[in-house]
């Protein structure tokens, strides 16, 4: 049970991206000015459609939501891997390890439920704009939003319990950068059959379900917009679809490359790219995603600036 005179149950070591020394120093930068960015991204879209009346619609709401968790599950990872680029042992409390995993996975599952919601959001107003207003409730919303959030909590105490239920006795040294699933079941010295049945049955119900509610919910929408006659009302439909479905590709295509795959396939390096993409990268693209096409989001700082100086 000790590796280096540290018990494996008090602690682990992260190995972190890369063991080389020369690239400590850029890699913190790299990393800090993304973390940076996502910070002042998702930050300003939370303050903005807080403040800005015009925002107070479900498609922003959904939105503020969705900034809210690029910003927490980003934060969790981030915090500890930044200070461990120049600490001399990138160690991690047993605690701290079972924290971090815990709302990383709830925050990443609210995440995957929230864009199926606003996807379910496009296809309402588009195909039944007469019953928006009825079906995207103010109440509905917040149902739907604390559903997502629910599940993504009850999910990530599943996965948690699961995994630390298991014996890690042959060594503490995690291979990653934060406490994942696959490294810590590659960790174990138990059987770990239950825990990829567990992982792949769970992932399955929230990723997929959700990726196949886009994917249907988007087959309508574009359906009804190929039946529009006006080639500008056609554009502004498809304008309003795109920067979710981008976001939507990106996210899910990773996600489900990392956790829908035979466990005997967990490659240490293609493993940790893509926990950088879909952790520390999308956070950081989403808003630029929302706002880059986005009349109403780009209008909403310069509006709030002259309001300020007007009441000045």
């Amino acid at each position: 049970m000790e590796k280096g005179n540290h018990s494996v149950e008090n602690e682990f070591i992260l190995s972190g991206l890369t063991d080389r020394e020369e690239l400590q120093v850029p890699l913190f930068g790299v990393f800090l000015l993304i973390y940076g960015i996502t910070l002042v991204g998702n930050g300003g879209m939370i303050l903005l459609i807080i403040i800005d009346p015009r925002l107070h619609t479900p498609m922003y709401f959904f939105l503020r939501n969705l900034s809210f968790c690029d910003l927490c599950y980003s934060s969790i990872i981030f915090s500890k891997m930044l200070l461990n680029f120049f600490a001399e042992r990138k160690s991690i409390s047993y605690t701290a390890c079972v924290v971090q995993l815990y709302l990383s996975i709830a925050f990443a599952d609210a995440e995957c439920l929230l864009l199926a919601v606003m996807a379910y959001d496009h296809y309402v107003a588009i195909c039944n704009p007469l019953l928006y207003t009825v079906t995207m409730s103010r109440q509905r919303c917040k149902k739907l939003v604390a559903g997502a959030y629910a599940v993504g909590l009850v999910d990530s105490m599943i996965h948690t319990c699961f995994t630390f239920r298991l014996s890690f006795c042959s060594s503490n040294i995690i291979n990653h950068f934060f406490c994942d699933i696959p490294p810590l079941l590659a960790l174990s010295c138990s059987d770990t059959r239950m825990n990829e049945i567990v992982m792949f049955a769970f992932t399955c119900d929230i990723q997929v379900i959700s990726f196949v509610t886009v994917l249907l919910s988007y087959v309508c929408t574009i359906s009804t917009i190929l039946q529009i006659r006006s080639a500008e009302d056609r554009r502004k439909a498809f304008s309003t679809c795109s920067f979710h479905l981008t976001a939507v590709a990106l996210y899910f295509g990773t996600l489900l490359f990392m956790y829908l795959r035979p466990f005997s396939s967990y490659s240490k390096d293609t493993d940790k790219v893509a926990s950088v993409f879909y952790m520390l990268v999308i956070p950081m693209l989403n808003p630029l995603i929302y706002s880059l096409r986005n009349t109403e989001v780009k209008d909403a700082p310069r509006k709030a600036m002259n309001k300020l100086l007007t009441n000045s």
